[in-house]
């Protein structure tokens, strides 16, 4: 009769049967399943709406007896939408507790390793695309990144909102337990999109402004020399926002002061002289909404809000992850190519995706 070492490496140890190893592993066996994170050109998670359950699922379900996981995604996606698709990249795998789940005693959960898978961003085409099977998936929709929390249990809630974060962060799959990073970065420190995105679905004009027509805010693109702009995020909410805000009575012929004031206040930075990138048209005012982009020379500490004692958090963000992070709607792409157009005018590189990164205290750029 072979035995086998009870320690993983093989060192000398207490041995055992392979009967008696092998039935210590299957008292420890966990449930493995699939998750995909899909969203689409606005930002949105798709989400589906089940006849098993109140709350509201990701596309996924369990990984049937030696199957690969990212197999069991790719036939999960083909079994609930009809969707042929290529599976071949993660986000984050979550080990779940055993009393995480709130199951019932009689299914006996011992717990589960759910793999998330990203599914891309889908358009119009590939949306109209979706066949439901007509039995356990009654319907999808696309919710707001924030609005996870209200639809869905809180597990599953905090496992796509940090699967989400990871797609933004890009590099490898987050490594979480009961939805939450081991090693969280800053996106999960601050619960970045766990609020409402701020919401500017107005046309983007590379244009000047028109005689006549009011402003109601400036904000700036503010570059880094590596290509990445400056993105702050609010401490208590993770709300994401440009430097920048309304401007007063001295700044009506000088908007572009606005973003570098704050950058100066808010931000503690200092940035050169911007140059216009164009305005977004809100026809409700109707008034416009002036955009520049600067380069970033320094930054200092962060000045505390008197008002609620916290220092905002400034991060290094790609002109990519930082519109993710807001809800463009439509025009978010017209926007996006001006900052690029100024970018290479400003002989600054085209930043590669990397997590996004925290400037504490202060910072040579």
């Amino acid at each position: 009769m072979t035995t086998t070492p009870s320690a993983p490496d093989g060192s000398p140890g207490t041995s055992m049967t392979d009967e008696e190893y092998g039935a210590l592993r299957a008292s420890a066996a966990l449930w493995a399943g699939t998750s995909v994170l899909i969203t689409d050109e606005r930002g949105r998670v798709l989400v589906q709406r089940v006849d098993y359950r109140p709350s509201r699922l990701l596309p996924g379900g369990a990984v049937d007896r030696g199957e690969p996981p990212a197999r069991a995604a790719a036939r999960e996606l083909w079994e609930e939408l009809g969707v042929t698709a290529v599976v071949d990249r993660g986000l984050a795998v979550d080990w779940v507790s055993a009393d995480a789940f709130g199951a019932p005693g009689v299914m006996r959960f011992p717990g589960e390793i759910v793999h998330v898978y990203d599914g891309g961003v889908w358009d119009e085409g590939r949306i109209a695309a979706i066949r439901l099977p007509g039995h356990e998936v009654e319907a999808v929709e696309f919710v707001e990144p924030a609005d996870l929390p209200g639809l869905m249990i809180p597990g599953d809630a905090r496992r796509a909102l940090s699967a989400l974060r990871a797609r933004i962060n890009g590099g490898g799959p987050a490594l979480l337990e009961d939805g939450v990073p081991i090693a969280p970065g800053v996106l999960d420190r601050v619960g970045a999109l766990g609020t409402a995105r701020e919401r500017l679905h107005h046309p983007f004009r590379p244009g000047p402004v028109p005689d006549g027509l009011p402003l109601h805010r400036s904000r700036g693109w503010l570059f880094a020399p590596d290509g990445r702009v400056l993105v702050l995020l609010e401490p208590g909410t993770g709300a994401a926002r440009l430097p920048g805000g309304a401007p007063g009575p001295a700044d009506r012929d000088a908007p572009w002061a606005v973003p570098v004031r704050e950058a100066g206040g808010t931000a503690a930075g200092t940035a050169a002289r911007p140059l216009y990138l164009g305005h977004l048209l809100d026809p409700a005012g109707p008034y416009a909404l002036v955009r520049y982009a600067a380069v970033l020379t320094r930054l200092g500490p962060p000045p505390v809000d008197p008002d609620t004692g916290r220092a905002p958090v400034r991060v290094l963000a790609t002109p990519e992850q930082a519109l993710e992070l807001f809800d463009r709607g439509p025009h978010g792409a017209g926007e996006l190519a001006a900052v690029h157009r100024v970018r290479e005018s400003l002989g600054l590189p085209r930043a590669d995706r990397r997590p996004v990164t925290e400037l504490p205290g202060s910072v040579s750029l």
